[in-house]
């Protein structure tokens, strides 16, 4: 996925979340939550911790975000396209 749709639902800019890439910036543990939650992998394998994809078990609130962060990225590459 390109830097720009995730910097668009992480409501950021490409530039900071390019930042964030290559390591110029920590990355800020609600955005890691976020992005395990979209990419559906653990925060460790996210941080580079595990080749251990499988998140934990979340809360119902988590799962509606990620849920809906999902069905954004879908409505948002459709109109790109």
């Amino acid at each position: 996925m390109p830097q720009r749709e995730v910097a668009q639902l992480l409501n950021m800019s490409q530039t900071g979340y390019s930042k964030y890439e290559t390591g110029e910036n920590d990355v800020p543990t609600a955005v890691l939550i976020k992005l395990s939650m979209f990419y559906d992998v653990s925060v460790d394998y996210l941080l580079g911790l595990t080749d251990e994809k499988n998140r934990y078990a979340v809360s119902a609130h988590f799962a509606e975000d990620a849920a809906k962060m999902k069905e954004h990225s879908r409505k948002s590459h459709r109109k790109d396209n």
